[in-house]
């Protein structure tokens, strides 16, 4: 059973100190659906979040839900479904500009948009309900270490008090660029630590209402920035209340979020008119999920590990996923008494073999756009088939034979048929990421020996794509 306990550090000043099984830093999806596996398997579980229990849940978002009929079941989808506002979305609509086309592309799967506020509520209360505490208004400070390097717990502030968190294993769901990351020494162990912010993406967004309802309430609508590795969104939450961003790869000169977006708004006739009811911004990973995301008693989860498709921003059933399989490897490792690297190492296999191994050959595409001049990527965009660019974007992987690329490469040739050709070889070796991906460590004993053939591999994405090294 937890306890929360009171001490005197320094003879004037006071802390208290939470003990159980497990602490999760963040309460997004990744944090809840971790702690709600955990809390449903009879565990001591507490919630660490720095927002207060009004805002909890309030975090910038594309509100595109994808999968959610194979979520976890750790908190029940009925809970989820209030938050789904428009599950009549079926199809992308990629607008090409510069060639005057859009682009039909459907979407494998069930697609909801959400009101990411009420689903970030709903989740939390699932995490309660299964039973986790929450505790909200905390600011953690550092990660506390034994003297193996073994993480077992942290130190923070919770409405300005100091308290600290004891727990047989910390779960990092605190979100892209994880302070805790900064602040714990696992250089000891296969914990990624080759990550930085040019790998991530900066996304500004606001929740617009029309007056009239907007023709593509069925679609989600991209649109190519005027510079490369950028885009703008327009996801319908119902006919007349739409999700609107734009991001851009922090590799890039920095844009101007707000005007931008203001400035595409303006050219918009169906916004005219519009009122803006809430604004946000934050950075998420556009990168290869972490090649290790565990250490001793610490495994990192959702944007904390990368776990996000980096060619669309999805990440939401990812997070949960992610959140499940580290729950599952704590609760195994807990119930051993072992809560080694090692023990863990379960979690990275799960998430490889799930979408990690997906996920690190959609971002061959993504290394891809970036070496190439914007005008020419709308160029390809627009005479390959909707249905080859949503497999791409969904599987890792498509099929580009020999019929079809005569077809393309014959379309494009008035375009620039060697940057069909380039493509060609960058599938190439994509596939063959996925494929050794597929072949992913079973312990931290081969995991060197992987990752210097992975690294082989991508010199050769850097070298047939032309773009800077990634990583």
């Amino acid at each position: 059973m937890a306890t929360l306990d009171s001490d005197t550090a320094d003879g004037t000043a006071t802390t208290r100190t939470w003990s159980g099984d497990v602490v999760v830093a963040g309460a997004g999806t990744a944090g809840c659906y971790a702690a709600a596996t955990a809390a449903n398997a009879g565990l001591d579980v507490v919630i660490v979040e720095r927002k207060d229990e009004e805002e909890a849940g309030h975090i910038a978002c594309g509100d595109a839900l994808k999968g959610a009929d194979a979520f976890p079941d750790a908190i029940p989808k009925s809970k989820l479904e209030p938050a789904m506002t428009n599950t009549d979305v079926d199809h992308g609509r990629f607008e090409i500009p510069q060639h005057d086309t859009v682009l039909e592309i459907p979407v494998p799967g069930e697609l909801a948009v959400i009101d990411r506020w009420e689903y970030g509520r709903t989740i939390i209360e699932g995490a309660n309900e299964a039973g986790a505490e929450l505790h909200y208004d905390t600011l953690i400070q550092e990660v506390i270490q034994d003297d193996d390097g073994r993480v077992v717990g942290l130190r923070a502030k919770r409405k300005g008090e100091p308290i600290e968190y004891r727990g047989e294993i910390v779960i990092d769901a605190a979100g892209s660029l994880s302070l805790l990351q900064d602040k714990a020494d696992l250089s000891e162990f296969t914990f990624d630590e080759n990550v930085n912010y040019s790998q991530f993406c900066s996304a500004y967004r606001e929740i617009v209402t029309v007056e009239e309802p907007v023709e593509w309430h069925d679609a989600l609508v991209f649109k190519p920035t005027e510079r490369a590795a950028g885009y703008l969104w327009y996801f319908p939450r119902t006919e007349t209340e739409i999700n609107v961003g734009l991001g851009f790869q922090m590799t890039e000169e920095p844009m101007e979020l707000v005007e931008d977006l203001k400035r595409d708004l303006r050219n918009r006739p169906e916004f005219k008119g519009a009122t803006v009811e809430d604004k946000l911004g934050a950075a998420l990973p556009t990168r290869r999920p972490y090649d290790s995301a565990v250490a001793s008693g610490y495994a990192a989860i959702g944007d904390a590990a990368g776990h996000v498709n980096p060619t669309t921003g999805g990440g939401i059933a990812g997070a949960a996923y992610a959140g499940k399989y580290a729950a599952e490897a704590a609760i195994a490792a807990i119930e051993d008494g072992e809560v080694s690297e090692e023990a863990l190492w379960g979690y990275n296999e799960r998430v490889m073999d799930h979408f990690g191994a997906r996920y690190a050959a959609l971002d061959v595409y993504n290394i891809f756009s970036t070496a190439v001049d914007v005008d020419d990527l709308m160029g390809l965009l627009a005479v390959l088939p909707g249905d080859k660019i949503a497999e791409s974007l969904y599987s890792g992987s498509t099929d580009l034979g020999l019929g079809l690329k005569l077809k393309v490469a014959t379309k494009a040739i008035r375009h620039d048929a060697g940057l069909v050709y380039d493509l060609y070889r960058t599938k190439k070796v994509a596939d063959d990421l996925l494929a050794h991906y597929e072949e992913y460590p079973s312990s931290p004993d081969g995991f060197d020996r992987w990752q210097s053939e992975r690294d082989d591999l991508m010199e050769r994405v850097y070298e047939v794509t032309g773009a800077d090294p990634k990583y």
